[in-house]
């Protein structure tokens, strides 16, 4: 397959499947043709990429399944009727939320768990928040041990999709020139403001979003007993999430010991000068693969066993798109 793979991008017009498409040549992914696929609405658009112009095709299974690998940007409902049809034939790495949970479907982020996707033809792609914050607290796992993580994180619209960031810009021009904010996609209008849902609630009152954080980091690190807790909150920034980090660690930690471990872990950059001001935000973190961490410091409720520490990272990549396609370089 290596060097002659013909790839499909199936939600090529939406925000993970156009981003998906630019990290394919960004990073020389190994193949011969980029075949993009969309809905009824979006088929026949002629789009712009890094590969020139390209037609996308109405999403047929019969054509799909002719691509050797085969990205679903798409949403759950239809990775659960087409990945497994699909995956008979292709390589295919979902990026919804609707296989990550079940037994037979790895979930991987390659800097942590790539062994996971060894002999598999369908490969979930994880939570965007998740992926976030697994990135920076595996290799303190390893060196600390995570007893308990609590996260509260700050979620850019770019969560919700193309849609999503388009609501926020008109809903921005909208506040300013004081006109009523109308909004569809998210709960409450986002400009100007925060919003404390993200998904609908489970009935132990969290958010399934913050239940899929909860479910998907112990997975992916192995550890089906992990206490972990999260918020999540909808911001009004455009892409790259931001996380508030608490855990205890079962070993003694110190923000200089975290330092050394986090300087040395593979798509993780510290950024923590604060006599500078300098530390991770999504203004300096979008469009860049490594996810920032900073703020490191002692925690006042763990002591000696526990920190707490900044995170950002590009949802659009490292969440979404970047991640996927290192799934499939590890694969091929």
């Amino acid at each position: 397959m290596a060097n002659s793979a013909v790839v499909g991008v199936v939600g090529a017009t939406g925000a993970v499947g156009s981003e998906l498409v630019k990290v394919l040549h960004h990073r020389k992914f190994p193949l011969s043709e980029v075949q993009l696929f969309a809905s009824d609405r979006s088929a026949d658009r002629k789009l712009e990429t890094p590969f020139g112009a390209i037609s996308a095709r109405k999403f047929e299974l019969d054509a799909a399944r002719k691509c050797d690998i085969v990205f679903l940007c798409v949403s759950g409902d239809f990775a659960r009727q087409y990945a497994r049809p699909l995956a008979e034939r292709s390589l295919v790495i979902d990026t919804s939320s609707a296989l990550r949970l079940l037994p037979d479907v790895p979930l991987v982020i390659p800097e942590i768990n790539a062994e996971a996707a060894r002999g598999h033809r369908l490969i979930a792609n994880p939570n965007c928040t998740m992926a976030v914050a697994a990135v920076v607290l595996w290799p303190l796992h390893k060196a600390f041990g995570l007893k308990k993580v609590i996260v509260a994180s700050y979620q850019a619209a770019s969560g919700a999709g193309a849609e999503g960031m388009s609501e926020l810009i008109a809903g921005a021009g909208d506040y300013l020139a004081g006109k009523p904010v109308k909004h569809s996609v998210f709960a409450h209008p986002l400009a100007f403001n925060v919003v404390p849902q993200i998904d609908r609630f489970h009935e132990n009152g969290y958010t399934f979003k913050e239940m899929k954080v909860c479910w998907e980091m112990r997975k992916v690190f192995g550890e089906p007993e992990l206490p972990v807790s999260c918020t999540a909150v909808r911001v009004p920034t455009l892409r790259a999430h931001a996380e508030a980090i608490t855990i205890e660690t079962a070993e003694p930690v110190t923000p200089e010991a975290a330092r050394a471990v986090l300087a040395k872990a593979a798509g993780v950059r510290v950024v923590d000068d604060p006599a500078k001001s300098a530390y991770p935000m999504p203004i300096t973190a979008s469009e860049r693969y490594d996810v920032d961490v900073g703020r490191l410091r002692t925690s006042l409720i763990f002591g000696t066993h526990g920190l707490d520490l900044f995170v950002c990272g590009d949802q659009l990549l490292k969440g979404a798109a970047l991640n996927a396609v290192q799934i499939a370089e590890r694969v091929v």
